[in-house]
């Protein structure tokens, strides 16, 4: 089974991707970058991403990582800022730690594209 099924598909990743923002808006160390963002667009482009990168329905047609992040100047901090308020609300929303670090695992995995290094 794929990420997307084992997370319990769409109503969980929106589910997720809610919660996330909700922790992202209020979180000093990255909050400012979204101080000018559409978020009702940034969330559905966020959801439909997740949705594709967990091996689900592919309507994903924004940027790639690389260029969606690079001209935000990101430092390590701001990647273990996101993916700390990722882990608290998959933690939240009761997911097993085994899939919790296999999502890690795909999120460290375009580390260097988030940060364009």
């Amino acid at each position: 089974m794929t990420i997307y099924e084992r997370i319990g598909g769409e109503g969980a990743v929106n589910l997720a991707v809610d919660i996330f923002y909700k922790k992202v808006l209020v979180d000093d160390r990255v909050n400012e970058y979204f101080d000018f963002i559409d978020m009702p667009t940034q969330i559905e482009k966020q959801k439909k991403f997740l949705a594709m990168a967990f091996s689900g329905p592919n309507h994903y047609s924004g940027k790639d990582m690389r260029e969606a992040h690079k001209n935000m100047h990101l430092t390590e901090n701001h990647f273990s800022a996101v993916a700390e308020n990722l882990v608290e609300t998959l933690q939240e929303l009761n997911v097993s730690e085994e899939l919790i670090d296999e999502i890690i695992g795909l999120i460290v995995g375009v580390k260097g594209d988030v940060l364009n290094q």
